[in-house]
């Protein structure tokens, strides 16, 4: 997800405590996800996204091609996919069931920014400087949009005994995550000294209050 993805990956050391851990064949597979992920972005950094052809991020993972289709069926892909999934959706079900979507979702996107690394916030940093300079990647952010709609409108439906695909639900969870989106966009746009937190906390502030100006 590129909206409220900012948990700390599965796998990772900043995960909770208490989070188990995954086997030694997943661990594997998690460490070559990463290897291409980061060495993915080291190129996008230094020559720019179309410029790096999938023969180059392969080989500064010292992994083959194949290998990198075989985690990234595209190139837009290795931006788009994570394991933060899971993540996200295991904390907004800790959340109290009585608590507003909104809430939940400040509490749980702030809680995991708490938790991620320099390196990973700076990843994160680039994934969404380039969904906002990459048409290709934009393009596709919608599919990811769509699915995380659907897990925040499934959370939600439980906790109000509403139908998955009510309209309503489905508003809220559309209205969460562009906000959320909106405010990444806005921390990439400020600079590096801009603290991301707060500007979770005013986005949520913004819905919490029904919208008004």
């Amino acid at each position: 997800m590129v909206t409220a993805r900012t948990a700390a990956p599965a796998g990772s050391a900043t995960e909770p405590p208490g989070t188990p851990k995954p086997g030694l064949r997943e661990r594997k597979k998690m460490q070559t996800r990463q290897a291409i992920r980061r060495a993915a972005y080291r190129l996008f950094e230094q020559q720019g996204y179309d410029a790096t052809p999938i023969d180059q991020i392969a080989e500064a993972a010292d992994v083959s091609p194949s290998t990198v289709f075989r985690y990234f069926p595209t190139k837009e892909d290795i931006v788009l996919t994570d394991e933060y999934d899971a993540v996200l959706e295991e904390g907004l079900r800790a959340r109290p069931a009585n608590e507003p979507m909104v809430e939940s979702m400040r509490q749980v996107t702030v809680e995991a920014l708490g938790r991620i690394t320099a390196a990973e916030r700076t990843e994160l940093g680039q994934r969404m400087r380039l969904v906002r300079e990459v048409p290709a990647i934009r393009g596709r952010t919608a599919e990811n949009t769509a699915r995380d709609a659907a897990m925040i409108s499934a959370v939600l439906a439980e906790r109000s005994g509403r139908p998955a695909d009510d309209l309503e639900v489905r508003v809220v969870a559309a209205a969460v995550l562009a906000a959320l989106q909106e405010a990444l966009l806005r921390w990439v746009e400020a600079g590096p000294d801009a603290d991301l937190e707060a500007l979770v906390h005013r986005t949520m502030d913004v819905l919490a209050r029904g919208l008004t100006l």
